[in-house]
């Protein structure tokens, strides 16, 4: 198994790197170029597996297409190739397997689609069939809210491209606000109108109006970085192209991290980080139900800072790349900290007291684990398992670990 040594030699952080372009962004323009009939530019796409993968497939004309791992593409593909009337399978990995699509393929059919389950109900592959018309389709369709928003995107792409558009009704309470929010706003950027509320949203047809889209610095690898500096001593990280607008829901660990000793200065040029004098709360309470890849950032660090914590609205991370909730509990233990669940509140809590791993950290497969753990190097040399796993979103993570004077070492090889 691949394993590195992370250290670094003091508890000061100064530098500047370049931060990848937004995955999310990403893989939303690259849906919408391909409907559009590749009428528009994507510029700064992101380097990230994910998105490279995407477009090779939608490059593509094989019958049978495999996403791998990558869940945005499980959840965007059978509305796209529905719309576009192909015949289709779609598979991923074994995990991808096991993770439920059943929220899309009912709404798809009852919009008209034809999607069908290969092996077991409700999880993928699917199949997705031609009709013989797509003049019949209905323009109204109801989904549950709370299971994931890149079910409502992958139904909101397709909206404009529909013969009536649709009105999208939710069964129930709606989580990851700011992804459906940044769908919409690039749906606007192409001219796209919409009208939106937390029962539902419709999207007119056509209007469609093909002009260059240009992917924004990604906010959730900017949370890394916000980590680092908030556990540094002493801390100055410039992000090059990193710009105040909160396309990104992520766009809030800027306030957030305000309480914990980082100030922020946005720039034309990026967004400075600054370690500011302060102390931390001893307790904090945060909700995380429209920012879900926040949640291992932030467990990571508190434990790091010894502070004690609620989080609430993290339902949704035992259905990510792996089961997140399981995977923090395990690796937590190794840094001295509890992270468990409270019938009573109805929240999860971090408790305990830091100690430096000296076990290796296990990634479960999970690209987020890696970068969210990675800043407890500044305490103390720690190993991570298969980092590897950081090309799913930021290929250039270590790197730029390394530019901003970490140490980072290949003590096993596979």
């Amino acid at each position: 198994m691949n394993k590195i040594k992370i250290s670094h030699p003091s508890q000061k952080l100064s530098g500047s790197i370049h931060l990848p372009g937004s995955k999310s962004e990403s893989n939303r323009a690259l849906i919408l170029q391909a409907l559009s009939g590749h009428s528009f530019q994507v510029q700064n796409l992101s380097e990230a597996r994910d998105t490279q993968r995407l477009q090779q497939i939608l490059r593509a004309e094989a019958h049978t297409v495999d996403v791998i791992d990558a869940g945005t593409s499980m959840r965007f593909l059978p509305a796209f190739y529905a719309v576009a009337n192909q015949h289709k399978i779609i598979t991923g990995t074994e995990r991808m397997q096991q993770r439920p699509i059943a929220s899309l393929v009912n709404a798809l059919n009852e919009i008209g689609f034809d999607v069908r389950y290969l092996n077991n109900e409700g999880f993928p592959p699917l199949q997705i069939m031609p009709l013989p018309s797509t003049q019949h389709l209905k323009s109204e369709v109801s989904i549950e809210g709370h299971i994931s928003s890149q079910f409502i995107t992958a139904l909101l792409l397709i909206a404009p491209f529909l013969p009536n558009g649709l009105c999208i009704r939710f069964t129930t309470p709606l989580v990851s606000v700011p992804y459906i929010e940044m769908t919409l706003s690039m749906l606007q950027h192409f001219g796209v109108q919409s009208k939106f509320d937390r029962q539902g949203i419709s999207v007119q047809s056509g209007n469609f109006s093909a002009t260059d889209y240009q992917v924004g610095a990604d906010w959730s690898a900017a949370s890394y970085w916000y980590s680092m500096t908030s556990i540094a001593e002493e801390a100055e990280v410039f992000l090059e192209g990193l710009q105040n607008n909160w396309l990104q829901g992520d766009r809030i660990v800027a306030d957030w991290m305000n309480r914990y000793n980082v100030r922020t200065e946005f720039t034309d040029g990026g967004t400075l980080l600054k370690k500011v004098p302060g102390t931390y709360p001893e307790v904090m309470k945060l909700n995380y139900a429209d920012n879900p890849d926040l949640v291992q950032t932030f467990a990571a660090m508190f434990a790091a800072k010894n502070v004690a914590a609620t989080f609430s609205g993290i339902e949704s991370l035992r259905i990510k790349e792996t089961d997140r909730i399981l995977a923090l509990q395990q690796e937590l233990l190794k840094c001295g900290y509890r992270f468990d669940y409270s019938r009573e509140f109805n929240f999860y809590q971090l408790r305990g007291k830091f100690a430096l791993p000296t076990q290796p950290i296990s990634m479960y497969n999970d690209h987020r684990m890696a970068m969210s753990f990675a800043p407890l190097a500044l305490l103390g040399a720690i190993e991570i398992e298969t980092p590897e796993v950081v090309q799913k979103s930021y290929p250039g993570f270590w790197e730029d670990m390394k530019q901003m004077g970490f140490g980072i070492d290949y003590p096993t090889l596979a």
